[in-house]
């Protein structure tokens, strides 16, 4: 009997599961220290996120949101960073082949908070609105930390001037 009502709660919790990790969100570890101080701020202990999947690829997204994205320099890879500049918008760069950059349509500019320890925009260039799999609303681990995270730009990491028709604004 137990074996059945096993089963039986199996067959119904399994596919729930999995539809809410595809569609709602999940929770995930954040290595290293590009985006430190907002994650990770001591080197050695780690921030557990929960990645918000739903509505990504709507008006969801905005400037100084953390997203986590396929990494477009290794596809087996997700980074998590945060966005600077949205599709139109003209970004000063660091480091970049180019010191001012108009973002493509259908892509977006993200760079670590941790500047000069990270892999990101300033590295590989704009980034393709395809590679987001899921933006970072919150901090679940360790209890300490639990806390929402903040849409938030740095006065200094702003766009040079911001697009006036964006389908992400």
């Amino acid at each position: 009997m137990a074996f059945r009502r096993f089963g039986k709660s199996l067959l119904y919790g399994l596919p729930l599961g999995i539809t809410f990790l595809d569609c709602v969100g999940y929770v995930a570890r954040v290595d290293g220290t590009s985006m430190q101080p907002a994650l990770n701020p001591i080197a050695d202990e780690r921030d557990y996120v929960f990645l918000l999947r739903w509505g990504l690829h709507s008006s969801a997204v905005e400037r100084g949101d953390i997203i986590s994205l396929t990494s477009p320099k290794d596809p087996a890879q997700k980074i998590i960073k945060r966005v600077v500049g949205m599709q139109g918008d003209v970004v000063s760069t660091l480091g970049y082949k180019h010191e001012i950059v108009r973002v493509p349509d259908g892509h977006c500019w993200v760079e670590g908070d941790h500047t000069g320890h990270s892999l990101d925009s300033n590295t590989f260039g704009p980034v393709a609105l395809g590679l987001m799999s899921a933006r970072a609303v919150a901090i679940v681990w360790p209890p300490e930390r639990w806390r929402l995270l903040k849409n938030e730009l740095p006065r200094r990491r702003r766009p040079v001037q911001v697009a006036k028709t964006s389908y992400y604004n």
